[in-house]
């Protein structure tokens, strides 16, 4: 496990945060990032990378805080506690299955399907939804390119793919987050943040409190926050409509705390995924409360 991080010569202590490059993580973070809150005492760093290389890192307890896949989490239990907020739920939505024609879960049998990450959600999703595909793992931002070059029968689009991918010309197989609402009648949780366990209690409850107090601080000034956040929106930083329809999609009262529903959805996904036998044991998702 990495050793926790020591004070710094100022009596300050420093707290590696690491997050997604995309315009909702950048809304949740907006007010920490920008010194807008209260963090007297710590010298927070962020860190930018996509999740698959965020979901790698954290097996070495690389960052005090990082946005996790909730499928990594299952092998990640040990090292990190699930923060109260900052997830990002499908609530009716979710990763779409995408082809370069129509065709059904059954054409998809055999077949192989480009997905962004071994660890990803949207990996574990579309193998709860379809077991018998056959994976290319490539990062998410070549799905697309994947699928139209022909190396894939299919591909899984995440972040802003989710709403992009009619302007590539490609047909929508299915959304996995109205699968899963169909199956379970309740959200699809994604992504997470993970706190490291080996920080003191009070510091990880502090953390806690300083994420939810940002996600609040984003929800409550939203034109402010967005006007950051769009930067990050790749396709979507011409399109500001659309840029706020997708943070909209995973900044919102899901994100501001799970609540009782929110994390009952987070155990049903990591107990089917362990019934399913796609994860090697069952984990019982442990959360961090807030001061």
């Amino acid at each position: 496990m990495a050793e926790t991080m020591e004070a710094t010569s100022d009596d300050t202590r420093e707290i590696r945060i690491a997050h997604s490059p995309d315009s909702d993580d950048a809304f949740m973070f907006y007010a920490l990032t920008q010194g807008l809150l209260d963090d007297s005492g710590l010298d927070i760093e962020h860190r930018l990378e996509d999740i698959e290389t965020l979901n790698q890192a954290a097996f070495e307890g690389t960052y005090e805080i990082t946005a996790l896949s909730v499928h990594a989490y299952a092998f990640l239990h040990d090292r990190y506690a699930l923060m109260p907020s900052g997830a990002s739920f499908g609530d009716g939505y979710g990763p779409v299955v995408v082809a370069r024609e129509p065709c059904s879960r059954e054409d998809l049998a055999g077949t192989t399907v480009a997905v962004p990450g071994k660890l990803t959600t949207a990996f574990l999703a579309l193998q709860l939804w379809q077991p018998e595909v056959r994976p290319l793992f490539v990062p998410f931002d070549r799905i697309f390119e994947t699928v139209h070059r022909g190396d894939a029968e299919a591909g899984v689009v995440i972040h802003e793919g989710q709403l992009t991918w009619g302007d590539e010309g490609l047909a929508s197989v299915m959304d996995l987050g109205v699968w899963w609402q169909e199956e379970t009648g309740g959200p699809l949780p994604l992504g997470a943040n993970g706190i490291r366990k080996d920080l003191p209690a009070d510091l990880q409850s502090r953390l806690c409190g300083l994420l939810r107090s940002s996600i609040d601080y984003a929800l409550e000034h939203r034109q402010e926050a967005l006007g950051y956040a769009i930067r990050y929106a790749r396709d979507l930083e011409q399109d500001p409509q659309r840029s706020d329809r997708f943070v909209g999609m995973y900044v919102n009262e899901w994100t501001r705390d799970y609540g009782e529903a929110g994390r009952r959805a987070v155990q049903l996904l990591l107990d089917r995924g362990h019934q399913a036998g796609l994860l090697p044991a069952r984990v019982t998702a442990e959360f961090v409360d807030p001061s």
